[in-house]
């Protein structure tokens, strides 16, 4: 087995370079890990855990499912990457989910463990969810005292130490093998009913392995991390990658325009990786008076505008790489190559996603699977899951029969260069900053309400977030004066998370319908559309 094939090609790193530095407004702050102390402290996390979960071999059975919920921290990827140490499978959550939301995702996933940050308590959504469902709430935090990490489980809203010093301190951890899911992250579904999607050590190595050589990266290279690690984006697109490297990673606490720049100097960063919502606001940000070094931008997630691509450019002075990917592969699938051509000029094409990187990628036609110029984008290689976690419906649909390509669901041509081009949608997904929203579930949620008859949402096109979510209510015959914008938002907001509340609803007598009855989200948008802007 190549230890290559697993992330043990981070663990194996010992040396005392730099792994991971926090930033001045992170927890803990201004904190920098050697690679050969982030070892230290995953070896010292993956004992506590053993301990913690009270097995009587003293170990957590290899493939246990431990969720997380925490924001972009130290403790979060020490967390993740521990979990992967101990042969567990890591997932992470968003922290901003509702406790409906966190149950689904709990029980879906079989998790055994729920960890969480020091500052939450038995209020908390994610809590609240592990409790219904008797699953074991363990804190994870910063001993700032001892310099390590330290692992406690809540009890009645507080966290309990437990003795770990002599405890499990003679158990060995197997080296994880590259069939060993590492990985579980939910993708939304067009069924509505998000997807799990189960990514291997080989899967994320490869995946690490084919951005690292994408973008040249070496141990002299650190990113600074603005994305969520419960996303691929944060957590392999900018942040395994770079220590596959040997590089190093800065960690704010989360994008912040007004602390961006000034941390990103501070911190000694070279290229950072974000959404086009984020590259927008930065353009709208003054640049410090320490003009940063920046070897390039990268940016992913969903499509990034030509002029603003442009604009980055000639305001940072660097490289822009618009880059496509997505959870099914690992994160990465194609991207616009970094450096010149013979003539001088950027390989990179503006408005495209650039070239398959490291992966297979092919155009079939919508309708029969064969080849075509313009058509579905799909992808095969080492990087891409094997398939939904016990979703044999989906793999079905998702999977071509014969040679397994995996249907992106994004339409797509090649030019003469090979340089790929994204047209649309072929499914509905509403893709806002690069968060994929599943109409139907919030479809589901607006009918929960006890005055709503009918409801669809839909994505509407947005210049900050590349989408927006709106959505249309019809109102239940006689409940018409309880049904209002300000009612259906403040519903929204009490059940799905913030990024998934309808930035505008419009509340309707009726809802247009096709010759046969059916309600088509591209048509209930253009009708609203439409009579936008005629008041």
């Amino acid at each position: 087995m190549s230890r290559k094939q697993t992330l043990a090609s981070i663990f194996d790193n010992t040396s005392e370079s730099s792994a991971i530095k926090t930033t001045a407004t992170a927890y803990p702050k201004n904190s920098e890990l050697s690679y050969g102390q982030l070892k230290d402290q995953l070896l010292s996390f993956a004992k506590q855990a053993n301990s913690l979960f009270g097995s009587e071999d003293g170990r957590i059975p290899v493939g246990t499912t431990l969720s997380s919920s925490i924001p972009n921290t130290l403790t979060c990827l020490i967390t993740f990457l521990a979990s992967t140490l101990l042969r567990c499978i890591a997932a992470p959550l968003n922290p901003a989910m509702k406790q409906s939301e966190v149950e689904f995702y709990l029980e879906d996933a079989q998790s055994k463990v729920l960890i969480v940050p020091h500052d939450v308590d038995e209020s908390n959504e994610s809590v609240k969810a592990a409790r219904k469902l008797g699953v074991k709430v363990w804190v994870v935090d910063w001993d700032e005292s001892e310099g390590g990490i330290k692992l406690s489980i809540l009890e009645n809203g507080s966290p309990v130490s437990k003795d770990t010093t002599t405890e499990g301190k003679d158990i060995t951890i197997d080296d994880a093998q590259p069939d060993d899911i590492a990985l579980l992250l939910h993708t939304s579904g067009t069924t509505g009913r998000p997807k799990a999607v189960p990514l291997t050590h080989a899967n994320l190595s490869r995946s690490m392995l084919n951005i690292s050589n994408t973008y040249k990266l070496t141990p002299q290279d650190r990113t600074f991390l603005v994305m969520p690690l419960f996303h691929v984006h944060g957590l392999i697109g900018a942040g395994l990658s770079t220590l596959y490297a040997g590089g190093s990673i800065a960690l704010p606490p989360k994008f912040s325009a007004s602390h961006f720049w000034s941390e990103y100097v501070e911190t000694q960063s070279n290229w950072y990786s974000a959404v086009p919502t984020i590259h927008q606001i930065l353009l709208l940000n003054p640049l410090p008076e320490t003009r940063p070094t920046i070897r390039f931008i990268r940016s992913c997630s969903s499509a990034l505008a030509p002029s603003v691509l442009h604009q980055l450019e000639e305001k940072l002075g660097a490289s822009v790489l618009e880059a496509y990917a997505m959870t099914e592969a690992s994160h990465q699938m194609c991207s616009n190559p970094l450096g010149l051509d013979k003539d001088g000029k950027s390989l990179s094409k503006p408005g495209s996603v650039g070239i398959p990187q490291g992966v297979e990628v092919t155009i079939l036609s919508e309708d029969n699977d064969n080849p075509a110029k313009l058509g579905e984008v799909c992808i095969r290689g080492p990087n891409v899951t094997k398939g939904y976690l016990n979703n044999p419906e989906a793999n079905a649909k998702s999977f071509t029969q014969e040679s397994n390509w995996f249907r992106t669901g994004d339409q797509g041509y090649f030019d003469e260069d090979g340089y790929l081009f994204l047209t649309g949608r072929i499914k509905e997904l509403i893709n806002r900053g690069g968060e994929k929203i599943s109409p139907l579930e919030l479809d589901a949620v607006l009918l929960k309400h006890p005055d709503v008859a009918e409801a669809v949402s839909f994505g509407v096109d947005d210049e900050m977030y590349g989408q927006e979510v709106y959505a249309a209510v019809v109102p239940k015959s006689g409940h018409e004066n309880n049904v209002s914008e300000e009612v259906i938002k403040k519903f929204m907001a009490e059940h799905v998370a913030k990024f998934k509340v309808p930035k505008k609803v419009y509340i309707s007598d009726s809802l247009p319908r096709t010759a046969t009855g059916k309600i088509q989200r591209r048509i209930v948008a253009k009708h609203f559309a439409e009579n936008e802007q005629k008041k």
